[in-house]
């Protein structure tokens, strides 16, 4: 791991950029001098660890108390795109302006991105816990689908928040019932691009004793601001 650039923000947060091999990241860590635990923070289907709405609850995660870590994995952000992934993201654009059904192109695309994120992760998630700073346990917070991979795969991660605002494959939906960690899930109640029904689904099958399902009006981007807050507590409970 190579950091690239540092900057000290108002609130004593460090962030700094990093670089692993070919994957880029940043890190967010708090200005105590004691090691934080780790909370891993993916935005939904893959998009850039620097949207604007992830940087701002990564920010003020770290402020409260945790190392905060997001990056652009395999096919996601600014890395490159094979040309199977330019075209079913062209065909996704295509037939929702026609207003056509999209899952199988979603379960397309979405599939194999979460498959080729899951490695770059564990990867990261290997070289983070490595460093002075940071001294576990491990959260997730973010992308539903390849949060639930990960909590299958990853036995390091002791619980997670997921938000329910993207698609989730079938396969991803399958393994929702090997969850078994403690759990929070974000939910959108008029969320366009993701079918109520379909999430209180995926909530029900997760195979975890304890978990938490917090609903709002609104849509897609409307999630409150002070779920930030109830995320952190419930981290909070289960990595502190």
């Amino acid at each position: 791991m190579r950091f690239t650039s540092e900057k000290r923000l108002d609130d004593g947060v460090l962030e700094r950029e990093f670089t692993l091999g070919e994957i880029p990241g940043t890190l967010w860590t708090p200005g105590s001098a004691a090691p934080a635990p780790l909370i891993l923070m993916a935005h939904n289907n893959g998009l850039p660890k620097a949207e604007p709405r992830l940087v701002a609850r990564a920010r003020y995660t770290a402020a409260r108390g945790y190392a905060v870590a997001s990056i652009d994995a395999a096919g996601c952000g600014d890395r490159p795109r094979s040309a199977a992934d330019e075209q079913a993201r062209a065909d996704l654009r295509r037939a929702m302006q026609a207003g056509e059904p999209v899952d199988e192109i979603f379960e397309s695309f979405i599939g194999p991105l979460v498959e080729k994120a899951v490695p770059d992760w564990r990867t990261t998630l290997d070289a983070l816990l490595s460093l002075p700073e940071i001294g576990g346990p491990v959260g997730y917070s973010g992308w539903t689908a390849l949060g639930i991979r990960l909590a299958v795969a990853e036995p390091r991660i002791a619980a997670a928040g997921f938000f329910a605002g993207g698609y989730v494959p079938r396969a991803q939906r399958e393994e929702a019932r090997q969850v078994t960690i403690p759990l929070l899930l974000l939910l959108q109640w008029d969320d366009e691009g993701n079918p109520r029904q379909r999430a209180l689904d995926l909530f029900d099958a997760f195979g975890t004793k304890e978990k938490t399902l917090h609903a709002n009006l609104g849509g897609h981007t409307g999630t409150p601001w002070f779920e930030t807050d109830d995320g952190n507590r419930f981290f909070g409970r289960h990595l502190k």
